[in-house]
């Protein structure tokens, strides 16, 4: 094999690695935002919500293409241990998006869409890379999640509740990034 074909061979296993597991950690349902929604007293934040839970109900959709595009999760060393990890990464997902502190799992929606706006890009690639549509994106902007989240959070603890959730999704997904990289270093070693 050329060195140009071991590349892009390399580059779309990557790919689909990715798809695959951000399918594993944020397509099913209910979503995480769907959780969120029947947490929050706010009418403001409900609303909010539930159009981010019909923006995700979209980007479900859109990963659940994306990963049969992809054909099946490249063989790495580890599996069965990168499964449970990020089947642990979405119970941990699950609980804070369901918290009962005030604010947490609104919080936790907000640092997920407006960490989505940075993951999307990953994913239009994968699309390119597998030759499926990439289907426009109808999450709330990121402007608009910051005006939702000076709104709501009006009081010290509820800010610390939503500034909490948001690390821990952010947590999340660096892990999830970290765990992507080692599979592709094992990758690398075969």
């Amino acid at each position: 094999m050329n060195r140009a074909a071991d590349v892009l061979g390399k580059a779309a296993r990557d790919l689909a690695d990715a798809a695959h597991y951000l399918c594993m950690l944020h397509g099913r349902r209910p979503g995480l935002t769907d959780l969120a929604a029947n947490r929050t007293e706010s009418p403001d934040a409900h609303n909010w919500l539930m159009t981010v839970s019909a923006g995700f109900e979209h980007e479900r959709a859109y990963l659940a293409r994306l990963t049969v595009a992809a054909g099946p999760v490249p063989a790495t060393p580890g599996q069965a241990a990168t499964d449970a990890a990020v089947l642990g990464q979405r119970q941990a997902l699950e609980m804070l998006f369901r918290s009962d502190r005030r604010g947490c799992a609104l919080g936790a929606a907000l640092g997920l869409v407006l960490d989505w706006h940075a993951v999307r890009p990953l994913l239009d690639a994968v699309a390119k890379r597998f030759d499926v549509r990439v289907p426009p994106m109808i999450l709330p902007d990121t402007i608009s999640a910051t005006e939702l989240a000076e709104r709501i959070a009006d009081t010290p603890t509820i800010e610390r509740a939503m500034l909490f959730g948001a690390a821990q999704i952010l947590a999340q997904h660096r892990g999830l990034w970290n765990l992507l990289e080692a599979r592709r270093a094992a990758r690398e070693q075969l």
